[in-house]
């Protein structure tokens, strides 16, 4: 009698524990399931997420519709992390009508100055705003680029410059000796000190920029020469 109680208690235990591996089994393999399909989720949020959509101003003088902002959307991982490398990227790769000057790209030359999400700036040197940064303007979280404002465009983000370089050139902007030099035929020599105060004066890169950003400019562009074409001046 007891032999036969000793092996219903064995053969109960073996059964509770095989009961028991099966469902830590089963706990295990959901357990790494459910890991796999979070990664999965976390994975398409990344690719989700470094998807920007840019909202670029558009207009042809030969094509009779009315000026409009476009949108564009690129992968971030797969372009540089200014401006302008979108917009090059969005030329060379999705639309090859748009049209934008652009040289340099160390912010030099001046060429590639837009209204970036409300700011003008030079596209070379300002960063993509992250979709989820305030600096984005509508609802899909996408960067607004337009052309200078208040300028006439020629064509989608390039604006005429010849009233802002005549006003320049109106005040012969080339530096100007007060004597005549002592020495004919000769090398003028400038001292560290003559030098120093050309000092905050010589740096601005005519990338109209501030001029554009100036109500007074924007009012009266014939007659007031802006801030630029003053600092010039003024030097």
């Amino acid at each position: 009698m007891a032999g036969l109680i000793r092996r219903a208690i064995a053969a109960g235990v073996s059964s509770a524990s095989r009961s028991t591996a099966a469902s830590f089994r089963y706990v295990v393999v959901r357990g790494m399931a459910s890991e796999v399909q979070a990664q999965q989720v976390d994975l398409k949020a990344q690719d989700k997420t470094s998807l920007k959509t840019f909202s670029i101003y558009r207009w042809n003088p030969e094509n009779p519709k009315k000026p409009e902002l476009r949108e564009y959307e690129i992968d971030l991982k797969e372009c540089g992390p200014m401006v302008l490398d979108a917009l090059i990227k969005i030329k060379n790769e999705m639309d090859p009508s748009l049209t934008f000057r652009r040289s340099c790209r160390e912010g030099i030359c001046g060429s590639c100055a837009m209204n970036i999400d409300g700011c003008n700036g030079l596209a070379c040197l300002t960063k993509i705003a992250p979709s989820s940064s305030v600096r984005a303007t509508s609802s899909v979280r996408a960067t607004t680029i337009t052309p200078l404002p208040h300028m006439f465009v020629i064509k989608d983000l390039v604006v005429d410059m010849t009233n802002f370089y005549n006003q320049y050139k109106s005040i012969e902007p080339w530096l100007k000796r007060k004597s005549p030099p002592t020495e004919p035929g000769k090398e003028i020599r400038q001292s560290k000190k003559d030098r120093a105060k050309l000092d905050g004066m010589y740096e601005c890169i005519l990338c109209a920029c501030c001029s554009t950003s100036c109500p007074s400019y924007w009012w009266n562009p014939e007659n007031y020469l802006g801030p630029a074409t003053l600092l010039h001046a003024n030097r």
